[in-house]
């Protein structure tokens, strides 16, 4: 008898074990200890408790698997602006009842999140992030992303001004920044002093004559040589400001920064009524798009100005092409140009059917979460298995264009990644769960599409976003006179370099962030940022051009455009105010704005959990 019980004993044991495996990890049907454990992006189970289950496949991670396969939506109709203020919405849940064969009970997935079953509490993800932010709090953190800005503000102006940028580890300037971004600053402060509304108290200056907008044409006229001498009327990425363009100067350039000036020149044409600065800008930009696949609809990265061959084939959405997208779309909302709208919609097209990846619906569903990839231009085929962190930017454009659902999902997985560094690696490679390129240079634009989701959504989740960020770059980064860029994200080991674009972006879409009363978000008024950060009022003022026709007409005459679907002009509206955002459904506004199933998922692919 004793035999027999020790017997049923081991067998009960290796029951419990197995048990406790299948509960806790989801291994496979075996009851052998010599079970393979397939390595796998997703979840054995991955509807969650109302969804039917899918064994966990051995294969590679889907991102690596080609377009069209299963991943990639098809393209989308153009995305009409309205879908932001309520987003997609989610699916109503499905009452309650046994499980049917093949699904998930609910006490798995309570088990595998650490937390007890709907009803009973929730998980640790709905406890720390859902519900109110503390209004104390709130305050806490705006005061902090002030007080940010100004010890970085006040050590440059005692250790660095003139120069362009601040050493603050040892005190002192550095420059000359040869990618300062004066002219947008030059014309926001003029817009702001001359606004007749004066909404951020008075800004005006006596006896102000325009000066700033005469420094601003001054200096776009010394940048015009850059447009000359070019075949394709591509602009040259160097001019020198005094001479011109220099004899031995690159013939090639990035595909962001040749596409990109598009609404700072815009804006100076119309307020001076003079249509060259606009016409070169909008010149570049029909060209570079007239040089996309004709298969993919996509552009490269890096381009010949003479010959307009491909130099860089690389299509994605971070370094080199990020504001090249992003200036079609906020160009459409300056100016109101439907040509510039018709070419977003149909690049946004491009970049969802070629470089996203993972399951059709940020939300719901089976699969790995949305990322979006690089890949060749030409073929859609996956190039590299890195992203960077300029690429942080996109959920913040999807927002501006009503795609809020998919913007969560990707800005969730760029948090994941701040969660496990304390910062950003320029670059990070999704397929080893390690950063490819280790610096941190105080980047803007997790910030940036924080706020802006934030905004879209007023979900408290963002805030919570938006401390860990702060008290991140107050743990790694504050050193004597600044905040100095991280040269190593795992060590936290620095560099002695304050970026411009800290200040001038970063603490600022902090600081508005948590400041409700901001009058960016209460005055009525509509705003809209550049590229750089410089705040720009949208108003019908901007949307007079005379010379609309002629440039047209002289667009058609100087190269044969390649055919564009022609949607129904969207009446696009600006969302980046919250009396917009007050139409999100309040029960949307205190749950998680992602499933914790699909957060805990996000967390586990890049190796936080």
């Amino acid at each position: 008898m004793q035999w027999k019980s020790l017997v049923l004993g081991l067998l009960l044991l290796r029951l419990g074990l197995h048990g406790a495996l299948w509960l806790a990890f989801g291994l496979g049907h075996s009851l052998g200890f010599y079970q393979r454990f397939p390595i796998s992006f997703g979840f054995q189970c991955l509807r969650g408790p109302e969804g039917r289950a899918e064994a966990a496949s051995s294969a590679q991670p889907f991102w690596l698997k080609a377009p069209g396969l299963r991943g990639p939506r098809p393209p989308p109709p153009p995305l009409p602006p309205r879908r932001a203020q309520a987003g997609r919405g989610l699916r109503p849940e499905r009452g309650p009842g046994p499980p049917a064969p093949g699904v998930c009970p609910k006490s798995y997935w309570a088990s595998l999140l650490g937390g007890r079953a709907r009803g009973a509490g929730g998980d640790e993800y709905e406890r720390r992030y859902s519900g109110a932010f503390p209004p104390q709090l709130r305050a806490q953190m705006r005061d902090l992303a002030r007080g940010m800005f100004a010890f970085g503000y006040d050590n440059y102006m005692a250790h660095a001004f003139p120069e362009d940028e601040l050493n603050p580890i040892h005190c002192r300037g550095r420059g000359p920044d040869r990618g300062d971004p004066v002219l947008g600053s030059l014309l926001s402060a003029h817009r702001i002093i001359t606004d007749s509304k004066q909404p951020f108290g008075d800004m005006t200056i006596k006896d102000y004559d325009n000066e700033l907008l005469h420094m601003a044409r001054d200096l776009a006229l010394r940048l015009l040589p850059a447009f000359e001498n070019t075949k394709t009327g591509i602009p040259y990425p160097r001019v020198n400001l005094k001479s011109g363009v220099p004899p031995d100067s690159n013939n090639e350039t990035c595909t962001a920064g040749a596409g990109s000036l598009l609404v700072e020149f815009g804006i100076l044409s119309r307020l001076l009524g003079d249509s060259t600065f606009e016409w070169v800008a909008r010149r570049a930009v029909k060209a570079l798009w007239n040089l996309r696949s004709n298969d993919t609809g996509l552009l490269g990265n890096v381009v010949n100005i003479q010959t307009g061959h491909w130099v860089g084939k690389q299509s994605g959405l971070g370094a080199g092409l990020d504001s090249f997208y992003e200036y079609l779309l906020k160009s459409y909302i300056l100016f109101g140009e439907d040509d510039d709208l018709e070419m977003f919609n149909a690049a946004y097209r491009s970049i969802q059917s070629y470089l996203r990846r993972g399951r059709e619906a940020c939300n719901e569903g089976e699969g790995d979460p949305p990322l979006y990839v690089n890949v060749n231009m030409f073929s859609g085929q996956l190039m590299n298995t890195w992203i960077d962190s300029l690429q942080a930017f996109f959920p913040g454009l999807q927002v501006l264009i009503g795609d809020v659902e998919d913007a969560i999902c990707l800005h969730a997985f760029y948090y994941a990644i701040w969660k496990r560094y304390g910062a950003l690696p320029e670059r990070y490679n999704w397929q080893l769960q390690a950063p490819d390129v280790l610096f941190y240079p105080l980047r803007p634009e997790l910030v940036e599409s924080t706020y802006l989701l934030y905004q879209a959504t007023k979900n408290p989740f963002y805030l919570h976003v938006g401390m860990d960020i702060l008290q991140s770059l107050e743990k790694y980064t504050k050193v004597k006179c600044g905040y100095a860029t991280l040269h190593h994200v795992i060590d936290k080991s620095k560099e002695d370099r304050m970026e411009s674009f800290f200040l001038s972006e970063t603490c600022k879409y902090l600081y508005l962030l948590f400041d409700e009363e901001n009058p960016v978000h209460q005055s009525g008024n509509r705003y809209m940022f550049t590229t750089e950060g410089h705040i720009v009022s949208v108003d019908k003022h901007l949307r007079n051009s005379p010379w609309k026709k002629s440039l047209s007409e002289e667009g058609e005459e100087h190269q044969e455009e390649k055919p564009v679907p022609r949607p129904k002009p969207l009446d696009l509206k600006v969302i980046n105010s919250s009396l917009n955002c007050n139409r999100i459904p309040d029960e949307r506004r205190y749950s998680l704005p992602l499933k914790s199933i699909y957060m805990r998922q996000i967390d586990q692919m890049v190796g936080l959990i």
